[in-house]
């Protein structure tokens, strides 16, 4: 998995993406600038069979995009600050809590567990384009 996260210059990566039918996902966020403004490093975090509890229900919008659906973005808004319950790979319980970016993170890649997509949690659909017309755009 962490492969493939490379090879598509992803931050997160769910086993139903590459069909292996397990609660599994894995993330990792490089620090510094990125197309999302600059962020905290989040070192490469496995995460089985996790579980989200929202914190604060506050939200804020992201513009998001998906190894799955490729060549689209869409504005996704989610709870900014959340705990998730795992465990690790050597099967010791876990926990983190998270606020901001990673917590949009997790809660996307944690959406593909459940058989849910980005492009399912879109409320308004105008916010859904095409990669080239979100740098064209949106993201100057």
């Amino acid at each position: 998995m962490r492969d493939t996260l490379k090879d598509e210059g992803g931050i997160g990566l769910a086993a139903p993406q590459i069909n292996e039918p397990v609660r599994l996902a894995i993330i990792e966020i490089p620090g510094g600038a990125s197309r999302y403004g600059t962020l905290e490093p989040m070192p490469l975090t496995v995460f089985v069979n996790p579980r989200i509890e929202v914190i604060d229900p506050a939200t804020a919008g992201c513009w998001e995009g998906c190894l799955s659906v490729p060549g689209l973005r869409g504005f996704v808004e989610r709870p900014q600050h959340v705990r998730v319950t795992f465990d690790t790979l050597q099967g010791e319980p876990a926990m983190l809590e998270l606020s901001g970016f990673p917590a949009t993170v997790v809660q996307h890649e944690f959406d593909h567990l459940d058989g849910k997509l980005f492009v399912d949690r879109i409320t308004d659909l105008t916010k859904l384009v095409f990669e080239d017309e979100y740098k064209r755009y949106i993201e100057p």
